[in-house]
């Protein structure tokens, strides 16, 4: 098992004790940790929620070939993968933060638009509604399955995530999970890394199993989707670190934060996470 950079953790812990003496009552989630790291294993949590996109679908993959109509219609400018989902990534955000009663699927169109105006590419209406209705297309992860399945027997599974719910049910069937709640920005009405999808599932894990918020640990890859918000609302969080960001790799599809979060765990895959569960670890 790998846990967060050890001085991060230290750090953290160090500043959780020296808060505890003055911590006074305040309005809001995002004040306090709910729980300290180091008191808790994996196996001692009882909700396992998820980012769905980058942590369980491949959706570098599914974006960069829904890109290829548009990529390939002979402008003679060349657009390279990284390049192409670097710029995904400020578009996509950009548009989340500033226009978050958009579905998915229009957030996807207007994101197509975008790109192609911004590398000189002709785009249509037909090929950015193509794009916008890509994500049943976008495959999962080799892992993705098999691990879901081994942590189903040990945790409530939810997802929250970014997209609408007709998006999601599309790539539930790609898993073949049937997980214990789905929350989308389609039922919140903003999306990550709004603070108000956290305490939505807060609310919702309360609401659907009874739990308290000291039982979830958030699992995702994305940093700025998901580890900032999870941290600021006091949940317990585990990086899945596909991309290697921990050890320099390439960001490609998603934002980066100004500063990186703390995290409590760290894997490279899922099929690492279940393993540490599956031998107790924590």
């Amino acid at each position: 098992l790998e846990r967060g950079d050890v001085h991060a953790l230290l750090g953290g812990w160090f500043t959780a004790i020296m808060a505890a003496g003055r911590r006074q009552s305040q309005p809001g989630r995002a004040v306090d940790r709910l729980l300290e790291p180091m008191d808790k294993r994996l196996t001692d949590f009882e909700i396992l929620s998820f980012d769905c996109y980058g942590t369980l679908i491949d959706w570098e993959t599914g974006i960069w070939a829904a890109l290829q109509p548009l990529l390939s219609r002979g402008s003679g400018r060349m657009v390279g993968r990284e390049q192409a989902l670097q710029a995904f990534a400020v578009h996509e955000s950009r548009l989340e933060r500033e226009r978050p009663e958009l579905l998915y699927p229009e957030v996807l169109e207007q994101v197509h638009a975008d790109i192609a105006a911004g590398f000189g590419l002709r785009s249509s209406p037909a090929l950015d509604r193509e794009f916008g209705e890509s994500v049943p297309s976008w495959p999962a992860f080799p892992d993705s399955a098999e691990a879901l399945r081994s942590l189903q027997e040990h945790f409530k599974l939810v997802i929250l995530s970014n997209v609408d719910r007709s998006s999601f049910a599309a790539s539930q069937r790609t898993l073949g999970i049937e997980f214990d709640a789905v929350y989308t920005a389609q039922d919140i009405g903003s999306y990550k890394p709004s603070l108000a999808n956290f305490e939505y599932l807060i609310d919702g894990v309360k609401r659907d199993f009874g739990c308290a918020p000291e039982t979830i640990l958030h699992a995702a890859q994305s940093l700025y989707h998901d580890h900032v918000p999870a941290r600021a609302c006091g949940l317990a969080n585990a990086w899945i670190d596909r991309q290697r960001l921990s050890e320099n790799g390439n960001r490609g599809a998603t934002a980066v934060p100004d500063k990186r979060p703390e995290v409590d765990y760290r894997f490279f895959s899922m099929a690492e996470l279940a393993a540490a569960v599956s031998a107790g670890k924590g």
